[in-house]
């Protein structure tokens, strides 16, 4: 008995020292607590998101009894606060729907300065509740900025302007060049992509103020400056002697522009997509500032009679009054209003309206329908 429990204590030392050695489990990853998710940051990395939801910013508009609406203080054509504080410009007139729409009244607006670096800071902080600023519409920025951007109002392009003087005709004159442009734009990374592709060289020089810009190129310090085409001809028509400079037959890329507001608050974007619709749709059927009070009391178009708030309870489905659009319409126009007043051909920042007309005309405006 004693040998057999020898025996059986001698296997065991054995099995044991032939076994693995035992791997002992893993320890667990080192786990936090889940944050909260992070708010959409910029992709420069400045001011987060601050969080909104549905009906957040009507309220706080409707609160504050004024709307503030982010623009370009000097832009003229599309926004330009003079010396005695008067505002005018199509950016302006759209700022003045929106605040008609809203509070019944378009002097019911505050416009906010921004530039270009300072623009979607301002948004994605509530210092603004829009931004109607010559804005392009891009992937990175509906995508990385916590914004969104309604439909475009105006289709432009980027381009070049050059004095008449320097004999400058294509792209390809300007290797070697400087050229002056806005800091903070789309502009710096189209212009690249654009002398890149034709292994072109230049020195591009950067600024915050768009004076500052044409001062310059108009100084000699540059030359050449690149901009949106409609901000080169606004541009040009601050020049004492704007036959001197010339828009090169050139465009480097596409520039939707489009009003922007925070993510988050679907109701408030739909009353700014909705603000550009009555006004395309105003045009569309040639309902004016002079003819709207007529159309309403006797237009049998069941569309104008829902536009108008004759029928339909529309302005309820956004929060608002069912005046709503007869109010902004009353106040600014339809879009061509707004446009001939502003860009039409007896202004000095002429722009004919192509393909920024109704679509009934060949062009790319197409307001959804109201029903």
């Amino acid at each position: 008995m004693r040998k057999i429990l020898f025996v059986m204590v001698i296997l065991s030392v054995l099995l044991a020292a032939c076994a693995p050695a035992a791997t002992p489990a893993p320890a667990p990853a080192a786990t936090t607590a889940p944050a909260a998710a992070p708010a959409a940051t910029a992709a420069t990395g400045n001011a987060a998101v601050k969080p909104t939801g549905f009906g957040d910013i009507l309220k706080g508009v409707l609160a504050r009894g004024k709307l503030k609406c982010g623009i370009n203080p000097s832009n003229p054509g599309f926004s330009v606060i003079d010396s005695t504080g008067a505002a005018s410009g199509l950016d302006i007139d759209m700022c003045r729907a929106v605040a008609a729409a809203v509070l019944g009244d378009p002097k019911l607006v505050e416009f906010v300065p921004t530039t270009g670096d300072t623009r979607f800071t301002m948004l994605q902080t509530g210092d603004i509740d829009v931004l109607i600023r010559s804005t392009t519409y891009t992937f990175t920025r509906d995508t990385d900025l916590g914004l969104n951007f309604a439909p475009p109002y105006f289709y432009d392009g980027q381009g070049i302007m050059v004095k008449k003087a320097s004999g400058f005709t294509k792209l390809e004159d300007l290797n070697g060049a400087s050229i002056c442009m806005g800091r903070g734009a789309t502009t710096e990374l189209n212009l690249a992509d654009a002398m890149a592709a034709k292994k072109l060289k230049y020195t591009a020089s950067l600024f915050d103020n768009p004076d500052d810009v044409f001062s310059t190129f108009e100084q000699g310090r540059c030359d050449a400056m690149s901009n949106d085409k409609s901000g080169l001809i606004a541009q040009r028509s601050m020049a004492k002697n704007p036959d001197d400079y010339v828009i090169l037959d050139v465009t480097l890329s596409k520039e939707p522009l489009a009003p922007v507001v925070r993510q988050g608050d679907d109701q408030w974007y739909d009353i700014i997509r909705w603000t550009e619709f009555a006004l395309w749709i105003a045009d569309e059927k040639g309902v004016t500032q002079a003819n709207v009070d007529d159309t309403k009391a006797k237009s049998q178009d069941a569309e104008l009679q829902r536009l108008l708030g004759v029928n339909g309870e529309m302005g309820a489905k956004l929060g608002l009054k069912n005046e709503w659009a007869y109010n902004l319409i009353k106040s600014v126009g339809n879009f061509d209003e707004i446009w001939q007043r502003n860009l039409g051909p007896t202004t000095k920042t002429a722009i004919q309206r192509g393909i920024n007309n109704q679509w009934t005309k060949g062009g790319l405006l197409y307001a959804m329908p109201l029903r």
